[in-house]
């Protein structure tokens, strides 16, 4: 990645370096009495500018990729841990939560109730290649290497071959490498020519799934803060306090209140603002009655 930032750097140095040429040609053909020596100073100048430029932007876009967000902070420190919490808390976490010692132990829950009988080599430690080998029934052994990536992390083709050569170590007639992930294509050609059996992150969760003892909580969506219900619930007060009486006054009048020729009254309000009743069917009725 630091090639490709330096390459990045000279680039745009090369495209300033143009630009600057030209605009000195430019103007010594449009200034002719511009002395050419000046010409050539400010052209050699524009040149050392563009590749201070060139160099301060590849150290900025260094900076940048070192910068980690803080949720890649928190999942880093999760996944580098070799601290283990108890069986029940990895059985209820997801993948992308566990640490590798815990995705480890998850395997080695998983492979004993499959009736395999599993020897935990290097759980949270240095494992040489292999972390689990479990034995099925007929006395096979099979060497397991776990990888808890990221999605976009992929299992190198070096981790294969590690795997290959360490499970001589542990007298295993097979091998299994188990990721979160999955395999880059040279990891998989490798791995298809050693005969490597290998679970990528979506059989690997099939499997878990279909065990059914790893029942993973789901996230909770983020709920709104105290303050925006708060101010929700009060302005909806508000409404309903602003509503309530128009409604309370409209169903009194037109419910207690009628004229002499029968119809409804209703509220009005005079040149002066004062309120009085008026007959509803005005102007073919002008009854009046005081408020």
């Amino acid at each position: 990645m630091a090639r490709t930032y330096k390459s990045e750097g000279k680039q745009l140095a090369y495209v300033l370096k143009g630009l600057f040429l030209i605009a000195g040609l430019a103007a010594y053909f449009l200034f002719p009495r511009l002395n050419w020596g000046y010409s050539i100073a400010i052209i050699l100048g524009s040149f050392i500018v563009a590749d201070v430029i060139g160099t301060l932007w590849t150290a900025k876009r260094r900076r940048k990729k070192k910068k980690p967000s803080k949720n890649n902070a928190r999942a880093g420190s999760r996944r580098s841990s070799n601290e283990v919490r108890s069986d029940e808390t990895i059985l209820s976490s997801r993948l992308e939560d566990l640490s590798g010692a815990e995705f480890e132990r998850l395997l080695a829950l998983y492979f004993r109730d499959q009736g395999y009988t599993v020897k935990e080599v290097g759980v949270g430690g240095r494992d040489g290649g292999v972390d689990l080998v479990i034995t099925d029934r007929r006395g096979e052994k099979t060497a397991v290497q776990a990888k808890c990536y990221a999605d976009h992390n992929m299992v190198q083709v070096m981790t294969v071959r590690e795997l290959v050569g360490a499970k001589r170590n542990h007298d295993c007639i097979l091998s299994l490498l188990i990721t979160t992930s999955d395999l880059t294509a040279p990891a998989k050609k490798e791995a298809e020519q050693f005969k490597v059996d290998y679970w990528h992150g979506g059989l690997l969760e099939q499997k878990l799934n279909a065990w059914g003892k790893w029942k993973p909580v789901k996230k909770r969506r983020p709920t709104a803060s105290k303050e925006t219900a708060l101010s929700e619930i009060t302005k909806a007060k508000r409404e309903v306090a602003a509503t309530k009486p128009t409604t309370t006054k409209a169903t009194t009048n037109t419910a207690t209140t009628t004229c002499k020729c029968g119809a409804p009254m209703v509220l009005r309000k005079n040149k002066q603002g004062g309120e009085f009743w008026g007959c509803s069917t005005y102007p073919k009725c002008r009854h009046t009655q005081n408020a």
